[in-house]
């Protein structure tokens, strides 16, 4: 799954965003891109689930 996160623009953005990830799915493996501002993530997790957690990290995110 892939998200739009344009609020993203430094290395404690992803990690903000990887933890609150990680905290609902330990084995969830998250690949950001700071420059296209995008978070793809391998997960079991729903899309909505991890909208919720971008969102607990303070970012918006939009499905893509």
């Amino acid at each position: 799954m892939r998200f739009h996160v344009p609020e993203m623009s430094c290395g404690h953005c992803t990690a903000t965003i990887t933890k609150e990830i990680a905290a609902l799915d330990p084995l969830a493996k998250v690949t950001t891109d700071l420059e296209q501002q995008f978070v793809a993530v391998e997960t079991a997790l729903s899309p909505d689930e991890i909208v919720s957690a971008i969102k607990a990290a303070g970012y918006d995110a939009t499905p893509t």
